[in-house]
């Protein structure tokens, strides 16, 4: 009886962070638990980006959300609260913020 052979898991959404063709994102960006310096790496990325399809604020949140949801239930509140107050940060660094 032939032996089956274990199927490699593929892990799309660690290889989309790190070679999107949107951004190249600094190291552990998203490791950071201040908000500030998540919304002004993003920013950062963004705006030096030639690949991006979108505008930079959208390339940014884009990435933003796309960690943040990848990311799912294995993210503690902790690790949450700073995301979510970096897509704040990142709207008013783009003046897009509700007034």
């Amino acid at each position: 009886m032939a032996v089956k052979s274990k199927k490699k898991t593929r892990k799309w959404s660690a290889k989309v962070t790190n070679e999107s063709d949107a951004l190249t994102l600094e190291e552990g960006v998203f490791k950071s638990k201040d908000p500030d310096k998540i919304a002004a790496s993003l920013k950062r990325s963004a705006e030096q980006s030639r690949r991006r399809k979108a505008s930079p604020f959208q390339s940014a949140m884009s990435m933003l959300n796309f960690y943040e949801n990848r990311a799912g239930r294995s993210l503690s509140g902790r690790q949450r609260a700073p995301l979510e107050k970096a897509k704040n940060k990142l709207r008013k660094l783009f003046g897009r913020d509700k007034k």
